[in-house]
């Protein structure tokens, strides 16, 4: 061993080498040496100094289990917001850019669609315009989403954020479509001929023309009604259009500066803050919390001198409210009201309206009558719906109408009773089922799925003449056979599309907004199974629901833009 020690020494007379360097290196080749080194290596030749080995890191302390959960659905969150922005994106360049359209064709037979309501344009959005030469005609140009619409009276969203315009859809079509902006006048159901007239203010050389039509489809809706009670008409505001939603706001701070004029009367003043809404249904419940969401929100901090007379007053001729809805969400929406002090008058008929007030027969819970008078300084009739003129005249033309009352009577396939070729759908129609937005697009789906069916009909039937043309041409068995072949599978092809089952209505369920940022709503799944719901996620519910039902990603982004801008800055409290 000494030997070794001396010939390491010879072979390293500059780099000095350390006993822990040699011991390493002859370790593993002899057993012990390190401590033989430690004994003979004399101490002032060599560094002495040792290098401690460095210890193996500990392993990393494994995650737990929640946070890995919270990574997943960090990663879930970050994918899907991904998602929407591209699936946004794609929205917005799809409506910014449709692909070229074919021409119409004349030669085919033409479709004449009256209205642009949620039945026409769920008809229109669903029929392949390629099999007709469709016509549109309508008094507006644009579709309306209506159940937000008691939200543009104070301000909670601008009209045009639920306005599509109509050209939007029809340009999105693959074949193209005619539209005229004009009012149906006269529907001639023997000559198949239509009456137009343009409304607009302004007005070319021809004001009035007709259109003949070989299918037509009635979807002009309704109008309000009044029951005949005397001063409706002339004193109440309506909710049906846009100029509605903009006559109820302007009257809103028209009445709060009015009251707040110098030296205004005590009793003129609590007149002129008293708004009352009649009509308890969805439209009239929704515009109540609105209105009193508009002065909780806004109006008590920007006008506070009218804190103590402001007052929302919801009249309904039935024992209560939302009778469409199930009771326990009829006594929710009670109770909000109460907390949000909006006054309820059930059991409540108007009998004649004034320039400034209201006279109404209330039904006692012994049964007993009384007459009342209800001063008040905006009135919004939210109730009731009747047959517009065109359809009136229409009725009367056709002898199967005569018993008709609501509007055109439709057998199950929403065929107008006594007529060809003509369907109603709609408030127009009168059927079975309630008047509402759900019902018409359902059925504007519906009628969409008869004219395709039609028209494969119509070529299948086609295809099957031709077929048999050429079979009685040919000479050939063996073609004569194919030809047969061929013929009896397009006619088991026609035997099926001919199947086309009744219009069945769906109910998905019912949704209204209630003031507070809350909402109730009353859903349909499964078979014939409801679920009800009320409260602030409820509210989110109705919110999002609303949002997915708009036509257009550009509505879907308006709309939301205006509930932040709300949020923000809240609602505008100048008058227009």
């Amino acid at each position: 061993m000494a030997s070794v020690l001396r010939s390491a020494r010879a072979r390293a007379p500059v780099q000095s080498v350390t006993l822990a360097h040699f011991a390493r290196w002859y370790a593993p080749r002899q057993a012990g040496a390190v401590s033989c080194l430690r004994l003979v290596a004399p101490s002032r030749s060599y560094a002495t100094e040792t290098k401690p080995v460095a210890p193996i890191p500990p392993a990393a302390p494994k995650k737990s289990r929640l946070a890995q959960v919270g990574k997943f659905f960090w990663r879930l969150t970050y994918g899907s917001a991904l998602i929407g922005l591209g699936y946004l994106a794609y929205g917005i360049y799809e409506d910014r850019h449709p692909l070229d359209q074919r021409a119409s064709d004349p030669s085919k037979k033409t479709l004449v669609i009256l209205g642009s309501g949620w039945g026409s344009v769920s008809l229109l959005k669903k029929i392949d315009t390629e099999n007709y030469n469709v016509v549109v005609i309508s008094p507006r140009n644009f579709f309306l989403f209506t159940p937000l619409l008691p939200a543009c009276t104070t301000g909670t969203i601008e009209h045009r954020s639920i306005m599509e315009p109509l050209r939007n859809i029809l340009r999105h079509k693959t074949t193209a479509v005619t539209f005229y902006e004009a009012e149906c006048t006269q529907i001639d159901p023997v000559n198949r001929v239509l009456t137009l007239r343009d409304n607009s203010e302004i007005k070319g050389d021809i004001a009035e023309t007709s259109l003949p039509f070989d299918y037509l489809v009635i979807g002009v809706g309704a109008q309000n009604t009044t029951f005949g009670i005397p001063g409706v008409q002339e004193n109440a505001c309506f909710l049906k259009e846009i100029p509605d939603a903009q006559k109820i706001r302007t009257r809103i701070m028209d009445c709060i500066e009015t009251a707040t004029f110098k030296d205004q009367t005590e009793d003129e003043r609590k007149r002129l803050l008293h708004m009352v809404v009649v009509g308890g249904g969805p439209t009239g419940v929704e515009f109540a919390g609105e209105l009193q969401d508009f002065f909780e929100e806004d109006l008590r901090k920007w006008v506070p001198e009218i804190s103590d007379d402001f007052h929302v007053s919801l009249v309904e001729a039935l024992p209560n409210v939302l009778p469409m809805f199930s009771k326990q969400l009829i006594n929710y929406t009670e109770k909000t009201f109460k907390d949000e002090k909006i006054n309820i008058h059930t059991k409540t008929m108007v009998k004649k309206v004034t320039e400034k007030t209201i006279f109404a027969e209330v039904t006692k819970p012994d049964g007993t009558k009384e007459m009342i008078e209800m001063p008040y300084g905006l009135l919004v009739w939210a109730t009731g719906n009747a047959p517009r003129s065109v359809v009136r005249d229409l009725m009367t033309k056709i002898p199967a109408q005569a018993k008709a009352r609501r509007g055109l009577e439709v057998n199950d396939y929403l065929v107008v009773n006594g007529t060809e070729g003509i369907w109603a759908l709609g408030d127009c129609a009168a059927t079975k089922y309630a008047p509402t937005a759900q019902v018409a697009t359902q059925q504007g789906q519906y009628l969409a799925r008869l004219f395709n069916t039609m028209a494969k009909t119509q070529a299948l039937e086609e295809d099957i003449a031709h077929l048999e043309e050429l079979g009685h041409a040919t000479a050939s068995m063996d073609d004569k056979k194919a030809i047969a072949a061929e013929i009896e599978a397009k006619a088991k092809t026609l035997r099926r599309s001919k199947r086309l089952m009744p219009f069945q209505y769906t109910h998905q369920g019912s949704l209204a907004y209630i003031g507070s940022d809350k909402a109730i709503a009353d859903l349909t799944f499964g078979d014939g199974n409801n679920l009800t719901s009320s409260g602030q996620l409820t509210y989110l519910f109705w919110r999002s629901a609303y949002v997915s039902m708009c036509f257009s990603t550009r509505n879907k982004l308006l709309v939301i833009m205006d509930w932040l801008k709300v949020k923000m800055f809240g609602r505008d409290v100048s008058r227009e």
